[in-house]
Protein backbone atom coordinates (compact mmCIF):
# COMPACT_ATOMS: atom_id res chain seq x y z
CA UNK A 1 0.00 0.00 0.00
CA UNK A 2 1.27 3.31 -1.03
CA UNK A 3 1.88 6.39 1.23
CA UNK A 4 -1.71 8.10 -0.24
CA UNK A 5 -3.53 4.75 -0.28
CA UNK A 6 -3.06 4.61 3.45
CA UNK A 7 -3.79 8.30 3.65
CA UNK A 8 -7.51 7.16 2.25
CA UNK A 9 -7.45 4.22 4.13
CA UNK A 10 -7.48 6.18 7.21
CA UNK A 11 -9.85 9.17 5.77
CA UNK A 12 -11.90 6.35 4.69
CA UNK A 13 -12.05 4.88 8.58
CA UNK A 14 -12.38 8.12 9.98
CA UNK A 15 -15.81 8.83 7.86
CA UNK A 16 -17.30 5.19 8.51
CA UNK A 17 -16.14 5.19 12.17
CA UNK A 18 -19.91 6.64 13.36
CA UNK A 19 -21.02 3.34 11.17
CA UNK A 20 -19.29 0.57 12.76
CA UNK A 21 -19.63 -0.61 16.10
CA UNK A 22 -20.38 -3.18 18.64
CA UNK A 23 -18.09 -5.83 19.95
CA UNK A 24 -15.54 -7.89 17.89
CA UNK A 25 -14.12 -11.31 19.32
CA UNK A 26 -11.06 -12.69 18.08
CA UNK A 27 -9.76 -16.05 19.13
CA UNK A 28 -5.45 -15.70 18.29
CA UNK A 29 -2.49 -17.51 18.92
CA UNK A 30 -0.50 -16.16 22.24
CA UNK A 31 2.46 -15.43 20.11
CA UNK A 32 0.51 -12.73 18.94
CA UNK A 33 -1.01 -11.16 21.89
CA UNK A 34 1.72 -8.67 21.95
CA UNK A 35 1.45 -7.01 18.43
CA UNK A 36 -2.09 -7.47 18.80
CA UNK A 37 -2.64 -5.55 21.89
CA UNK A 38 -0.98 -2.25 20.00
CA UNK A 39 -3.15 -3.25 17.09
CA UNK A 40 -6.06 -3.32 18.70
CA UNK A 41 -5.13 0.13 20.55
CA UNK A 42 -4.56 1.85 17.02
CA UNK A 43 -8.06 0.38 15.56
CA UNK A 44 -10.05 2.07 18.42
CA UNK A 45 -8.58 5.00 18.35
CA UNK A 46 -9.98 4.97 14.91
CA UNK A 47 -13.40 3.51 15.04
CA UNK A 48 -13.97 4.47 19.16
CA UNK A 49 -17.52 2.63 18.81
CA UNK A 50 -15.76 -1.03 18.44
CA UNK A 51 -14.86 -2.93 20.97
CA UNK A 52 -12.26 -5.16 20.62
CA UNK A 53 -12.18 -8.50 22.69
CA UNK A 54 -9.25 -10.68 22.50
CA UNK A 55 -9.07 -14.04 23.83
CA UNK A 56 -5.14 -15.96 23.53
CA UNK A 57 -4.58 -19.84 23.66
CA UNK A 58 -3.15 -22.26 21.64
CA UNK A 59 -4.37 -22.07 17.85
CA UNK A 60 -5.60 -25.53 18.15
CA UNK A 61 -7.14 -24.65 20.94
CA UNK A 62 -8.93 -21.60 19.55
CA UNK A 63 -10.32 -23.73 16.87
CA UNK A 64 -11.77 -26.19 19.35
CA UNK A 65 -13.79 -23.40 21.47
CA UNK A 66 -15.56 -23.00 17.86
CA UNK A 67 -15.67 -26.36 16.26
CA UNK A 68 -16.17 -28.45 19.48
CA UNK A 69 -17.91 -25.65 22.69
CA UNK A 70 -19.61 -23.90 19.90
CA UNK A 71 -18.58 -20.69 20.55
CA UNK A 72 -20.92 -18.37 17.96
CA UNK A 73 -19.38 -14.97 19.42
CA UNK A 74 -16.01 -15.49 17.62
CA UNK A 75 -15.98 -13.14 14.20
CA UNK A 76 -11.77 -13.61 13.76
CA UNK A 77 -9.47 -16.41 14.71
CA UNK A 78 -5.88 -15.86 14.14
CA UNK A 79 -3.42 -19.15 14.25
CA UNK A 80 0.53 -19.71 14.67
CA UNK A 81 -0.13 -22.08 12.17
CA UNK A 82 -2.57 -21.60 8.72
CA UNK A 83 -3.02 -25.09 8.23
CA UNK A 84 -5.25 -24.90 11.60
CA UNK A 85 -7.87 -23.10 10.06
CA UNK A 86 -7.35 -25.18 6.69
CA UNK A 87 -7.87 -28.06 8.36
CA UNK A 88 -9.96 -27.56 11.13
CA UNK A 89 -12.83 -24.46 10.15
CA UNK A 90 -12.80 -24.71 6.19
CA UNK A 91 -15.12 -24.77 4.81
CA UNK A 92 -17.75 -25.49 7.44
CA UNK A 93 -16.97 -22.56 9.82
CA UNK A 94 -14.79 -20.32 7.43
CA UNK A 95 -14.47 -20.02 3.77
CA UNK A 96 -10.65 -18.25 3.43
CA UNK A 97 -7.43 -18.20 4.90
CA UNK A 98 -5.16 -15.32 4.83
CA UNK A 99 -1.29 -16.30 5.39
CA UNK A 100 0.23 -13.18 6.84
CA UNK A 101 3.08 -13.82 8.76
CA UNK A 102 5.85 -16.12 9.72
CA UNK A 103 8.17 -16.52 12.44
CA UNK A 104 11.19 -18.91 13.67
CA UNK A 105 11.95 -21.44 16.39
CA UNK A 106 14.45 -20.54 18.94
CA UNK A 107 15.65 -21.43 22.11
CA UNK A 108 14.85 -18.91 25.11
CA UNK A 109 16.43 -18.24 28.46
CA UNK A 110 17.42 -15.66 30.70
CA UNK A 111 20.84 -14.86 32.12
CA UNK A 112 19.90 -16.32 35.65
CA UNK A 113 19.41 -19.79 33.54
CA UNK A 114 21.69 -22.45 34.15
CA UNK A 115 24.79 -22.95 31.77
CA UNK A 116 23.59 -19.57 30.52
CA UNK A 117 26.94 -18.48 29.81
CA UNK A 118 27.75 -21.51 28.15
CA UNK A 119 25.09 -22.32 25.89
CA UNK A 120 25.39 -21.78 21.79
CA UNK A 121 23.88 -23.11 18.47
CA UNK A 122 26.16 -26.09 19.01
CA UNK A 123 25.77 -27.03 22.49
CA UNK A 124 22.52 -26.81 23.18
CA UNK A 125 21.58 -30.30 22.47
CA UNK A 126 24.50 -31.59 25.42
CA UNK A 127 23.04 -28.88 27.72
CA UNK A 128 19.34 -29.98 27.39
CA UNK A 129 20.53 -33.53 28.12
CA UNK A 130 21.96 -32.17 31.33
CA UNK A 131 19.66 -33.79 34.51
CA UNK A 132 20.29 -30.37 36.45
CA UNK A 133 18.83 -28.41 33.43
CA UNK A 134 15.22 -27.80 33.39
CA UNK A 135 13.50 -27.39 30.02
CA UNK A 136 9.95 -26.88 29.07
CA UNK A 137 7.70 -26.68 26.16
CA UNK A 138 4.20 -25.73 24.96
CA UNK A 139 1.60 -28.45 24.51
CA UNK A 140 1.96 -30.21 20.86
CA UNK A 141 -1.89 -31.29 21.64
CA UNK A 142 -2.83 -27.11 22.24
CA UNK A 143 -0.24 -25.12 20.65
CA UNK A 144 1.97 -25.24 17.46
CA UNK A 145 4.82 -24.13 19.20
CA UNK A 146 4.44 -27.52 21.11
CA UNK A 147 4.37 -29.65 17.87
CA UNK A 148 6.86 -27.40 16.27
CA UNK A 149 9.19 -27.99 18.67
CA UNK A 150 9.01 -31.98 18.39
CA UNK A 151 9.50 -31.78 14.86
CA UNK A 152 12.73 -29.35 15.39
CA UNK A 153 14.16 -32.00 18.00
CA UNK A 154 13.19 -34.84 15.14
CA UNK A 155 15.07 -32.03 12.05
CA UNK A 156 18.02 -31.65 14.98
CA UNK A 157 18.53 -35.72 15.42
CA UNK A 158 19.50 -35.91 11.40
CA UNK A 159 21.11 -32.71 11.34
CA UNK A 160 23.61 -33.52 13.80
CA UNK A 161 24.09 -37.09 12.99
CA UNK A 162 22.96 -38.50 16.78
CA UNK A 163 20.52 -41.40 16.39
CA UNK A 164 18.22 -41.43 18.98
CA UNK A 165 18.35 -37.49 19.88
CA UNK A 166 14.95 -36.80 20.02
CA UNK A 167 14.09 -38.80 22.62
CA UNK A 168 17.18 -38.47 24.69
CA UNK A 169 16.36 -34.70 24.72
CA UNK A 170 12.49 -35.78 25.53
CA UNK A 171 13.45 -37.95 28.04
CA UNK A 172 14.91 -35.17 30.13
CA UNK A 173 12.18 -33.20 30.03
CA UNK A 174 9.73 -32.99 33.21
CA UNK A 175 5.88 -33.50 31.65
CA UNK A 176 5.10 -30.94 34.42
CA UNK A 177 7.37 -28.19 32.36
CA UNK A 178 4.76 -28.13 29.43
CA UNK A 179 2.04 -25.39 29.17
CA UNK A 180 -1.27 -24.86 26.83
CA UNK A 181 0.55 -22.11 25.50
CA UNK A 182 4.29 -21.27 24.66
CA UNK A 183 3.93 -17.93 26.35
CA UNK A 184 2.96 -19.25 29.49
CA UNK A 185 6.76 -20.19 29.91
CA UNK A 186 7.72 -17.10 29.74
CA UNK A 187 6.44 -16.52 33.65
CA UNK A 188 8.83 -19.74 34.19
CA UNK A 189 11.87 -18.41 32.87
CA UNK A 190 11.75 -15.03 34.28
CA UNK A 191 11.01 -16.58 37.95
CA UNK A 192 13.74 -19.86 37.56
CA UNK A 193 11.53 -22.22 37.28
CA UNK A 194 13.07 -23.09 34.08
CA UNK A 195 16.49 -22.29 32.39
CA UNK A 196 15.08 -23.04 28.71
CA UNK A 197 12.08 -22.78 26.82
CA UNK A 198 11.28 -23.22 23.04
CA UNK A 199 9.49 -20.26 21.70
CA UNK A 200 8.92 -18.38 18.56
CA UNK A 201 11.58 -15.71 17.49
CA UNK A 202 9.17 -13.04 17.79
CA UNK A 203 8.45 -13.75 21.69
CA UNK A 204 11.73 -14.13 22.89
CA UNK A 205 11.86 -10.52 21.38
CA UNK A 206 9.19 -9.25 22.64
CA UNK A 207 10.05 -10.02 26.25
CA UNK A 208 13.84 -9.05 26.29
CA UNK A 209 14.38 -12.84 26.31
CA UNK A 210 18.37 -13.97 25.70
CA UNK A 211 17.84 -16.74 22.87
CA UNK A 212 19.90 -19.40 20.91
CA UNK A 213 19.26 -19.17 17.26
CA UNK A 214 19.54 -22.27 15.54
CA UNK A 215 20.51 -23.38 12.41
CA UNK A 216 17.69 -22.30 9.31
CA UNK A 217 18.14 -26.27 8.38
CA UNK A 218 15.92 -26.94 11.63
CA UNK A 219 14.56 -23.56 12.93
CA UNK A 220 11.40 -23.91 10.85
CA UNK A 221 11.60 -20.65 9.45
CA UNK A 222 13.05 -20.83 6.14
CA UNK A 223 11.27 -21.58 2.88
CA UNK A 224 14.04 -22.62 0.95
CA UNK A 225 14.34 -25.52 3.81
CA UNK A 226 10.61 -26.80 3.06
CA UNK A 227 11.39 -29.70 1.98
CA UNK A 228 13.61 -31.44 4.33
CA UNK A 229 11.17 -29.75 7.10
CA UNK A 230 8.73 -31.93 5.51
CA UNK A 231 10.69 -35.46 6.57
CA UNK A 232 9.48 -34.93 10.14
CA UNK A 233 6.22 -35.92 11.31
CA UNK A 234 4.54 -36.08 14.95
CA UNK A 235 1.31 -37.41 16.39
CA UNK A 236 -0.96 -35.17 18.00
CA UNK A 237 -4.73 -35.34 19.20
CA UNK A 238 -7.21 -35.56 17.00
CA UNK A 239 -11.19 -33.72 17.29
CA UNK A 240 -12.71 -36.73 18.70
CA UNK A 241 -11.27 -39.10 22.18
CA UNK A 242 -8.38 -41.42 21.20
CA UNK A 243 -8.08 -40.01 17.68
CA UNK A 244 -4.72 -39.20 16.37
CA UNK A 245 -3.84 -36.81 13.53
CA UNK A 246 -0.33 -36.29 11.88
CA UNK A 247 1.42 -32.97 11.58
CA UNK A 248 4.25 -32.49 9.06
CA UNK A 249 6.79 -30.19 9.50
CA UNK A 250 6.91 -26.84 7.21
CA UNK A 251 7.63 -23.09 6.92
CA UNK A 252 5.93 -21.08 9.98
CA UNK A 253 2.93 -18.73 8.15
CA UNK A 254 0.27 -17.50 10.29
CA UNK A 255 -2.93 -17.96 9.05
CA UNK A 256 -6.51 -15.94 9.85
CA UNK A 257 -9.58 -15.97 8.96
CA UNK A 258 -13.15 -13.98 9.71
CA UNK A 259 -15.81 -16.83 10.81
CA UNK A 260 -19.17 -17.38 8.29
CA UNK A 261 -20.99 -16.76 11.17
CA UNK A 262 -19.02 -13.80 12.72
CA UNK A 263 -21.69 -11.77 14.71
CA UNK A 264 -20.09 -8.19 13.86
CA UNK A 265 -18.98 -8.91 10.63
CA UNK A 266 -18.88 -5.53 9.12
CA UNK A 267 -17.03 -4.20 12.24
CA UNK A 268 -14.69 -6.98 11.94
CA UNK A 269 -14.22 -6.80 8.47
CA UNK A 270 -12.73 -3.30 9.00
CA UNK A 271 -10.27 -4.79 11.65
CA UNK A 272 -8.95 -7.16 9.24
CA UNK A 273 -8.48 -4.62 6.50
CA UNK A 274 -6.78 -2.65 9.00
CA UNK A 275 -4.17 -5.79 10.23
CA UNK A 276 -3.53 -6.91 6.80
CA UNK A 277 -2.45 -2.88 5.47
CA UNK A 278 1.35 -2.91 5.05
CA UNK A 279 1.23 0.50 7.01
CA UNK A 280 -1.38 -0.70 10.04
CA UNK A 281 -1.13 -3.93 11.64
CA UNK A 282 1.72 -5.55 9.30
CA UNK A 283 4.61 -2.60 10.41
CA UNK A 284 3.00 -3.78 14.00
CA UNK A 285 3.90 -7.40 13.15
CA UNK A 286 7.42 -6.50 11.83
CA UNK A 287 8.22 -3.88 14.55
CA UNK A 288 7.69 -7.01 17.21
CA UNK A 289 9.85 -9.91 15.25
CA UNK A 290 7.32 -11.20 12.94
CA UNK A 291 8.05 -10.72 9.58
CA UNK A 292 4.85 -9.98 7.38
CA UNK A 293 3.94 -11.23 4.23
CA UNK A 294 3.64 -8.14 1.73
CA UNK A 295 1.15 -8.89 0.25
CA UNK A 296 -0.58 -11.48 2.29
CA UNK A 297 -1.19 -15.01 0.77
CA UNK A 298 -3.90 -17.28 0.46
CA UNK A 299 -4.30 -20.84 1.43
CA UNK A 300 -4.92 -23.49 -0.64
CA UNK A 301 -8.61 -24.16 0.43
CA UNK A 302 -9.29 -20.78 0.07
CA UNK A 303 -12.60 -20.37 -1.67
CA UNK A 304 -11.37 -16.63 -3.32
CA UNK A 305 -14.97 -15.48 -4.44
CA UNK A 306 -15.42 -15.25 -0.62
CA UNK A 307 -12.62 -12.64 0.04
CA UNK A 308 -14.15 -9.78 1.76
CA UNK A 309 -13.84 -6.99 -1.18
CA UNK A 310 -12.17 -4.65 1.06
CA UNK A 311 -9.11 -7.01 1.10
CA UNK A 312 -8.64 -7.38 -2.52
CA UNK A 313 -5.89 -5.32 -2.28
CA UNK A 314 -4.46 -6.54 0.47
CA UNK A 315 -4.08 -10.38 -0.83
CA UNK A 316 -2.57 -12.36 -3.64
Amino acid sequence: MKKSTAAVFILSAILLAGDISGIVTIFHAGSLAVPLEIIEEQFEAMYPEVDIRRESAGSVACARKITELGREDCDIMASADYRVIDNMLISDYASWNAIFATNRMVLAYTPESRLADEINAVNWIEILQNEDIEWGHSDPDADPCGYRTLLLLQLAEDYYGIPGLAVSLIDNRDERNIRPRSVELISLLESGHLDYAFEYLSVAVQHDLEYVDFAPEINLGDPDYADLYATASTEIAGSSPGETKTVTGAPIAYGITLLNQAPNGEAARAFLEYLLSPEGGLAVLAEKGQPPFIPCRISSETDVASIPECLDHLVE
